[in-house]
């Protein structure tokens, strides 16, 4: 079964959805907001988004290329809206499917299948099988999972591709250029989104930027991804045949 993030302000249509993917046996959760759904899909995971187009705060396509940034998740328009030149937009801008209401349960059925059936060969077939290990960490891109100590990361899609990526290559600085390639598969971006997901992924590994432990940016030129360095005992000199400390990165 799935974990799905309904977006819909209608609280009818909402209560409705809610319960029939429940009775279907998937995990749900809900918003009636597009800010609120891009800080759900930047602290959750989820494999599917059933996005309604008519939210208060913004409209539902400018939330759709702004969840486009953050994630790659599936998303299916779910809206009353009917006009082929707006569903072509949409589908163009990243979405993978669309529903017009009112729908079935069983239509809605049909259509969640199909699209999880794509995710999840496509992540299969990327996947390459070998488990890496940097220093705690473990990044299984197989089983899509990853764990620090032992202990399970919770990581949207996104960052798990982003730390598996920059962990197929530990202690090798990878160029945002590349990164925006290879994760994003864009040629060209902000590079704001790389930093928001960066930020992301530290708090998830109990980091940040100014006392990185995993996660080291090197300004102007890119990032890696490389195992914590003992520290020097404190209160007198380096242990025998530990480097000088390093000044704090910039």
């Amino acid at each position: 079964m799935a974990r799905v993030l309904v977006v819909e302000d209608d609280q009818f249509v909402r209560s409705a959805l809610i319960r029939h993917l429940t009775e279907a046996s998937h995990t749900v959760r809900s918003v009636g907001t597009a800010l609120e759904a891009l800080r759900e899909v930047a602290h959750h995971r989820f494999d599917l988004v059933i996005l309604d187009l008519g939210l208060p705060d913004l409209d539902g396509a400018e939330a759709l290329k702004m969840l486009r940034g953050v994630t790659d998740v599936p998303v299916i328009i779910a809206t009353a809206r009917d006009d082929e030149a707006e569903i072509v937009r949409l589908l163009n801008d990243g979405a993978d499917d669309y529903l017009t209401k009112p729908f079935s349960v069983e239509h809605l059925a049909a259509r969640m299948a199909a699209v999880l059936r794509r995710s999840r060969a496509g992540a299969g077939e990327a996947a390459p099988s070998c488990v890496t290990n940097v220093g705690g960490l473990t990044i299984d891109p197989l089983r899509r999972r990853a764990e620090l100590d032992g202990a399970r990361l919770d990581l949207t899609r996104r960052e798990f591709d982003l730390l598996a990526f920059l962990a197929g290559r530990p202690g090798v600085v990878v160029a945002r250029k590349e990164l925006l390639a290879e994760v994003w598969q864009q040629s060209y971006g902000d590079d704001q989104t790389i930093d928001v997901h960066l930020s992301w992924l530290r708090r998830k590994l109990g980091e940040t930027a100014a006392r990185p432990r995993y996660l080291h940016t090197l300004r102007g030129v890119g990032v890696k991804l490389d195992a914590p360095q003992a520290e020097a005992p404190s209160g007198g000199a380096p242990a025998m045949g530990a480097p000088a400390a390093e000044a704090p990165p910039s």
